[in-house]
């Protein structure tokens, strides 16, 4: 009974929803790019269907602007959009890129025993994620790990002294705000008066 209401008040809708399903599956297939163009040419493709979807979006008046929305969220991420028909071996998607992520933060919980993410993680990540990545994909030898470049490894020692020292501060904090605050002042506030 439930269903049948539904399928009757939303009946109406039906034709609209059809066509706006037909064009969402004319632009993924734009988007496949079987015919292996470049990222203008894709591009360009794209255009032409939301031309095509634009002089006929009182087909779908019954879901409202769709159309209109549609194309300012596809112009809004145009341009980032066709570069991975320019440049070999760059993914459409960043589901990859989140899998291994996932992975990674996996792995750091079933290492330490914790539910939530390792605080570590939040401090020495671009080490850590890049250490966990480089190595579940391969294997190093001694030779590779040598330090090469002197200047960057300093320059990412200092990063991770910053961001060490924040972590100090918000634990210092979150310990004892009124004493963290009370010294704050003490060496911004009161240098700075009058004798």
């Amino acid at each position: 009974m439930l269903l049948v209401t539904a399928l009757s008040a939303t009946q109406e809708i039906w034709p609209a929803l059809q066509i706006a399903y037909e064009w969402v599956h004319q632009v993924a297939d734009i988007l496949e790019n079987h015919g292996h163009l470049n990222g203008a040419e894709v591009s360009a493709q794209l255009q032409a269907q939301i031309s095509i979807m634009q002089e006929h979006q009182d087909q779908v008046v019954a879901l409202g602007d769709v159309v209109t929305r549609f194309g300012k969220v596809t112009a809004h991420y145009a341009p980032g959009l066709f570069h991975t028909y320019d440049v070999a071996d760059v993914p459409r998607t960043n589901n990859d890129l989140e899998h291994c992520f996932g992975s990674i933060r996996w792995h750091e919980r079933r290492a330490t025993g914790r539910k939530q993410a390792v605080p570590g993680l939040v401090v020495r990540g671009p080490v850590r994620v890049l250490a966990a990545a480089a190595t579940h994909s391969q294997c190093f030898c001694a030779q590779a790990l040598q330090l090469r470049d002197q200047e960057a490894w300093y320059d990412l020692r200092d990063q991770l002294a910053f961001r060490e020292e924040a972590r100090r501060l918000q634990f210092r904090f979150r310990k004892d705000p009124s004493a963290y605050l009370a010294t704050l002042e003490d060496s911004l506030i009161k240098p700075s008066l009058p004798p």
